[in-house]
């Protein structure tokens, strides 16, 4: 198996990378916590070169990054691409900076509440996971991809229609590090994440059902240890009540992709309301997305 391609997904705070063969067989992958914004101004193409490179033992290989490398925290700043858009959209808008590589664009549309939305990082993974069977190039499919800006998107004859972002991840952890909701342990309670689902009711009134994790801790109702769980579950539940019944995104099953523990969560939360659910894993595929865009790219 001979190396063909670096592939780079490059976050705020995190890198991961892999070299592929031509099969999309990873050969090798390194995984750090050097995102772009971790760096100093302007060091990231010089990082690319001696850090990231040699880590990989992939000097002289093509290489297409993806994520907020692409942003102005990053390598350069890459137009986004508009939706609808399919993975021949995307690999038109890549980006060469040197040095044989090439940046992903992103994606924006339309929000469904008015206004612009994008993403940067997770349009690789949708079409790692449109690329991972042939029958999903048609129809119409739901997807929900968790994390610090949970992703909900609809795809519909191999094209990304519309998608809405929802910044429960980054609200999850500056709650619970800060303010009057800060509190000490982890979120793994079970019971305590269905509480919070539940006191999620229609995803309505946040600012007031937040505070009821602070009245429930006071009055002894919610034991300390128990209130990050609780926390999740209550923003989990309402991010799911708020946007899976929207036009975009009802009916029919959700496929939820991305890290195992964040799939599961969600997976469990919309069984609890009463919606079918499928997990796939994220970092597959975002290998094979920057591998379905490689087989398109051009190169000069």
């Amino acid at each position: 198996m001979q190396p063909a391609l670096l592939a780079v997904d490059w976050g705020t705070s995190s890198l991961r990378a892999w070299v592929l063969d031509a099969d999309g067989a990873v050969l090798r992958r390194h995984a750090e916590p050097a995102g772009v914004a971790t760096l100093e101004a302007g060091a990231v193409p010089g990082f690319f070169r001696t850090r990231v490179r040699p880590a990989l033992q992939a000097d002289g290989l093509p290489a297409l990054l993806c994520g907020m490398v692409g942003s102005t925290l990053g390598w350069t700043v890459v137009p986004y691409a508009g939706c609808p858009a399919d993975a021949q959209a995307l690999a038109a808008g890549l980006a060469a900076v040197g040095d044989g590589a090439a940046i992903v664009p992103g994606l924006r549309c339309e929000g469904p509440f008015g206004g612009p939305d994008v993403m940067r990082g997770e349009e690789t993974q949708l079409l790692g996971w449109l690329a991972g069977d042939p029958g999903r190039r048609h129809g119409r499919h739901v997807l929900c991809l968790p994390g610090t800006h949970s992703k909900w998107v609809r795809v519909e004859e191999g094209r990304v229609v519309r998608f809405a972002t929802a910044m429960t991840g980054e609200l999850f952890d500056l709650l619970r590090r800060q303010g009057t909701l800060a509190a000490a342990g982890e979120a793994g309670d079970a019971a305590a994440f269905d509480r919070g689902l539940a006191a999620a009711g229609d995803g309505g009134a946040m600012a007031a059902r937040l505070f009821g994790v602070r009245a429930r801790a006071v009055t002894g109702e919610l034991p300390g240890e128990q209130a990050p769980s609780f926390l999740s579950g209550l923003l989990v539940g309402a991010e799911i009540a708020a946007l899976s019944r929207l036009p975009d995104f009802a009916g029919g099953p959700v496929h939820l992709v991305g890290a195992p523990a964040l799939t599961g969560l969600y997976a469990r939360a919309l069984s609890a309301a009463g919606r079918a659910a499928v997990a796939h894993d994220g970092e597959a595929a975002a290998v094979a997305g920057l591998l379905d865009l490689y087989r398109r790219w051009s190169r000069p």
